[in-house]
């Protein structure tokens, strides 16, 4: 298995969605010790992928269009590949939780979700993928467990809440061909500089870009648009 003495942990994405998929594969570039080394859109690409590919990590959306993601799971398992999972969902069913404890789900990952999430559950699971010997008591097997276990919500930086931080997520995603600082503040009723801080908050987490736009006065204006695809729900 990778992972340990500095070799990566390979990553396969498996996600429907070409510009999630993209996304994802991403992401999992921009955390130390991990490696994408494929992507699948389908249960049957996935199953091919791994017939050729030596894989750790499974990086699974639940909602495939060919099989549910748990039976593609059970599948491999059966067929007798061993990589961990990962599951991407928007689902909120326990019982489905519970389902996937037995078939090597690891973590859940509720859509919507930002590179910072994905990565803390990615260090997490290299951390739990690195232990190895013999535990001494049940006080190191509770603790081996215990870095797989999702911490609180992560602090806003200071000066920023959360109710504000939903709307202007709301006016961003609402805007099909984005939005300036100045129409974020008039949307929301906060003043630009405000706005400001939310936008970058939000391009910093990966869940929104920006890109310069030139109007007629000639100077650059940054318009900020909601990165869509990344953290669709279903």
């Amino acid at each position: 298995m990778s992972g340990v003495a500095g070799e990566p942990i390979r990553v396969l994405v498996v996600e429907d969605d070409p510009v999630a998929a993209d996304a994802h594969v991403m992401y999992v570039g921009r955390v130390p010790g991990f490696v994408a080394v494929g992507k699948a859109q389908s249960g049957a690409e996935a199953r091919r992928v791994l017939d050729r590919t030596p894989v750790d990590l499974l990086l699974l959306d639940l909602h495939l269009p060919d099989v549910h993601g748990l039976q593609l799971a059970r599948s491999l398992r059966a067929a007798g590949h061993h990589a961990d999972v990962i599951a991407v969902t928007s689902a909120r069913d326990l019982a489905v939780v519970r389902e996937g404890v037995s078939l090597g789900v690891v973590q859940y990952v509720l859509k919507p979700f930002t590179f910072a999430t994905l990565r803390d559950r990615l260090v997490r699971y290299a951390e739990f993928h690195a232990a190895v010997g013999e535990a001494s008591g049940q006080d190191e097997v509770d603790r081996a467990l215990a870095v797989l276990r999702a911490p609180g919500p992560a602090a806003l930086p200071k000066g920023l809440s959360g109710p504000t931080l939903e709307r202007v997520t709301g006016a961003l995603r609402e805007a099909e061909d984005g939005l300036t600082a100045a129409g974020v503040a008039e949307a929301v009723g906060i003043s630009r500089i405000t706005a400001r801080r939310y936008l970058e908050h939000l391009v910093e987490a990966g869940r929104a870009g920006r890109a310069p736009v030139y109007g007629q006065v000639g100077r650059p204006e940054l318009v900020y648009r909601w990165v869509r695809g990344v953290e669709k729900g279903r």
